[in-house]
């Protein structure tokens, strides 16, 4: 039987390009990866905020300069660049899951004073189960869209790496100039769009683009835009609370 997916791709180590058993192959270790790190990542943010005070340590270490959001944002994507490299490096397997499992912990380090803000400060802990909850069902009908369709989402790619600049540009703004411009509901509304269209594109990689061997590689991709959704879908629960 013929591969639907291989007619238009001519680099036969894809994983479009490999029989039926090799494809599901593929996309179970990248979906138990995906798992996985959202696991760890859980377990890393429930151990850091059992810490008695670490609100209080948090918030004081964000307060002493106007620009520590900026600071903590500029490492996380020093940090975020090198666990990419690893990831998708073909060098070894233990590379890959270093990257993997640096990117998780920056994660997680990062997304701990927004879920400390959720519990303490808008007072409701319910918010971050129904941020999650939401969070989910997105992933899952975005997943069974691109996998139901069989389409090739790799033309959003231009167009995130633009949006994503402008996005990170109005933060910066922000940040510098907290009184010029104010991030509200409705660019977390905007970033929810961005990051579901982050998961069209790293979803359609998975099935057209990526190599049998990039199953690591593929899992932080889609981690990284399940995190961003999370983030965002988070953000609008706390503007609305």
């Amino acid at each position: 039987m013929e591969n639907p997916y291989s007619s238009s791709y001519a680099n036969p180590y894809t994983v479009a390009a490999q029989p039926v058993d090799v494809r599901a192959a593929f996309i179970r270790k990248t979906y138990s990866h995906l798992a996985g790190a959202i696991v760890v990542f859980a377990m890393i943010e429930a151990a850091l905020m059992s810490i008695p005070g670490i609100e209080t340590t948090v918030f004081n270490l964000l307060a002493t300069s106007p620009y520590s959001w900026l600071l903590v944002l500029g490492g996380f994507m020093g940090v975020s660049w090198l666990a990419n490299s690893w990831a998708n490096s073909d060098t070894s397997k233990g590379v890959q899951y270093l990257g993997l499992g640096v990117y998780v912990i920056a994660e997680a380090i990062i997304f701990l004073p927004l879920l400390l803000m959720a519990k303490w400060q808008v007072g409701d802990s319910t918010l971050i189960m129904k941020a999650g909850g939401v969070t989910l069902l997105l992933f899952l009908g975005l997943t069974v869209i691109a996998f139901t369709t069989k389409k090739d989402f790799s033309f959003l790619g231009g167009m995130l790496k633009i949006v994503g600049m402008i996005a990170l540009g109005l933060i910066v703004v922000a940040v510098i100039w907290p009184g010029a411009i104010t991030l509200g509901l409705w660019f977390s509304v905007a970033m929810v769009i961005f990051a579901a269209g982050s998961i069209l594109y790293n979803t359609s990689n998975i099935i057209h683009h990526y190599q049998t061997s990039q199953y690591v590689a593929a899992s932080l991709g889609l981690f990284a835009s399940v995190a961003l959704l999370f983030w965002y879908i988070l953000r609008i629960f706390m503007s609305r609370d």
